[in-house]
This record gives structure tokens, sequence and C-alpha cells, in this order.
């Protein structure tokens, strides 16, 4: 039978009963004795270790093991954490004609969010594109298209503020979680590398260490565009906000798998579903507040993440259910949609916007 941890109420009661027995007469349950005092102190030490032995034995399996012994078990299946990645991108300069942006230029986002020029520009025509990159990594460095950001240090005819080009700053990431590498562990032990079945194109799509992209999720079809192709379709949830990949994206991901992949395949489509945005309206909310609003938002985008798919579908059942769990939330009305989301050929559920009546 399983072995149970001893409680810390337990482990008093079984010290207290230990030193009655080798002590006749000690007295070792009276409030204020000194042996009352020992027998719990002592009690309260090997609860320490019970729960010291607890957390060795969960850091024996990679399914539970935890931080730097997760590494190591990603380690000896030759995987590593994916470091916090710094959002990349262009942005815009105005100013007078001819005037030089140079390398290293710091630029700042209204939060504080700073960026440097990585290349040196200069204005022609009244503007000027400059690539720029977030100074520390991580997806708070993702900025959208149309952002003004502001030079920290002005520069002789330029104006003091660019704006963030077509395509925004993405790409920024942060350190890859527990889970998330968990996954990849688990995917290395369950289904070993065998020349190029389904599985290891997923695995392929998901190294972000090989070929510089973030992405999330993968579905892969064989014989989808003929016979002979393999379609290997993909989401980037924490670079964009519908998670659809950029074409710059697609093209990384696919010039990595042509590298690796066997020959016996006759032609490599990496591509993006087609966002098919769900439009929710919520009425009678209660209580009718920001928060519980926000937190319904999160819930829903939450759900999307979880079980969208490819021509996949998104229960009505379980959308009511995201918006009854989410925090704060009495009652609410789901009026659209009204039914299950299904999803086209090629087409996958994202989150649209929500209506509140």
């Amino acid at each position: 039978m399983p072995f149970e941890r001893p409680t810390l109420t337990q482990l008093i009661e079984q010290t207290q009963n230990d030193v009655d027995g080798r002590l006749p007469g000690a007295a070792a349950r009276l409030r204020r004795s000194v042996l009352g005092v020992l027998a719990r102190v002592w009690a309260g030490g090997l609860h320490g270790l019970y729960g010291f032995l607890a957390w060795i034995v969960r850091q024996w399996f990679p399914d539970t093991a935890e931080a730097e012994n997760l590494d190591r078990w990603a380690g000896s299946f030759g995987l590593a954490r994916k470091a916090a990645w710094k959002a990349s991108g262009a942005v815009t300069f105005t100013g007078e004609d001819g005037a030089a942006i140079p390398l290293g230029a710091i630029l700042q986002r209204p939060d504080g969010v700073r960026y440097r020029t990585t290349a040196a520009a200069a204005i022609a025509g009244g503007t000027a594109s400059a690539a720029v990159t977030a100074e520390k990594g991580g997806a708070a460095g993702n900025a959208d298209a149309g952002l003004k950001l502001a030079l920290t240090s002005p520069i002789v005819g330029v104006q003091g503020e660019a704006t963030i080009a077509a395509g925004g700053l993405t790409q920024g990431s942060d350190v890859e979680s527990d889970d998330r590498l968990r996954e990849r562990v688990l995917l290395e032990m369950r289904a070993p590398a065998h020349g190029g079945r389904r599985l290891d194109y997923i695995r392929w799509a998901l190294r972000k260490e090989d070929h510089g992209i973030e992405v999330t999720r993968v579905w892969v079809n064989p014989h989808e565009m003929g016979f002979g192709t393999l379609t290997v379709r993909i989401m980037m949830d924490d670079a964009y906000a519908d998670g659809i990949p950029q074409p710059a994206d697609l093209t990384a991901v696919a010039a990595y798998i042509d590298e690796v992949r066997p020959v016996t395949v006759k032609e490599l489509y990496v591509v993006a579903p087609i966002a098919a945005p769900i439009a929710f309206e919520i009425s009678g909310l209660n209580p009718n507040t920001a928060a519980v609003k926000a937190a319904i938002e999160t819930a829903l985008k939450d759900l999307i993440r979880r079980e969208s798919e490819p021509g996949g579908t998104i229960l009505v059942s379980h959308i009511r259910e995201a918006i009854s769990l989410a925090a704060g939330e009495t009652d609410h009305a789901l009026v659209a949609p009204a039914a299950d989301v299904v999803a086209g050929a090629g087409e996958i559920p994202t989150f649209g916007s929500v209506t509140w009546s």
C-alpha cells in the first residue's frame, strides 16, 4: 500500500507517546513542561525531514521535477531551457534630410521599457527606418505598430519621437517555464526521434534554440498539398495577440526543418492557420466591474489557447464554464456565440472581442 506522510499533529502525538513510554511520569503532554516543548520541536524537525524526502522523490521523475533538477533531465536529452529573447523590429524616425541616427541610440516606451538601435540610419525624404532591439529579454518588450517611442537623448535634426513600423516589435519571450520545458522533455521520452515521423516535425518546430522562433503549438498533416507533401501549421501565442505567425517566422522555421528532415518528403509547407476570431457577447454580468470583465477575457483567451486547433471546435458549454470560473463572476448570460464554434478547414478559432450588454 502507498506510504502516507504523517501530519505534524500525528508526529507530535507520536513523539509525546514516545516520551511518556520511555519516561513514565514525565508529563510530556503538559502545556509548559520542558519535555512537552522538546517533543513538539522534535516533531517539527521530523515533519520538515519528511517534506524534504517527499521533495527529493519528486525530483526523481521529469513529470514532477522542478527548476535545476528539471534542467538536468532536459540536458540528458540534449535539451536546454529556452532563454529570454529580446523583442526586435523597426521604427521610423522623422526629421531633416541628412540627419544621422547613430548605432545604439536609446528609445523609451511610455511605460519605461527601453530599446536600442542596432544599425545606424540617415534621414532621407523626411524619414528613416532603423532596426531596434529591446534592452532586456522578455515578452514585455513586444509592442504594436504605431506606438510612439521617445529618444532619451536628442539627436540634431531628428524629431524626439519615433514610430514603431508595421509588424511591430516581436519575438520577445520570457525564460521558458518549468511546465513548457517539462512538456518537451516528456515528448523526448515518450516519442524519441524516429526517422521523420509526425512527432519529429513537432519537435523540430518547437526548437527555438535552433531556429529562433517562439513556436508554442504545432500540427502536422501529411499529403494535404498532394501525395508526398507534408504541411506543418504553427502558432506563436506568446509573440502575437492572435498567435498567428508572420511570413518571416514561417520562413525561418521551414528553413530549419528542411535541414533536418528526411529527403523522403517531396514538399514541405510550413504555414499559419487562418484566424477565425470569435466575437463574444455577454449580458447581465454580475458584478459588472472592470476587474471581473478583465478576468473573463483572460479566462476566454486561456480556453481558446488550450482547445483551439485548425479545423477544430470550441464547445459553447466550455465557453460558459470558462466565464463562470473567472475570478469574481457570480452570474452572466452568454448571448454569442449561441452554439459550438466550428472552424473551417485550415482555420483556427482566435479571441476576437467581447461586447458587454
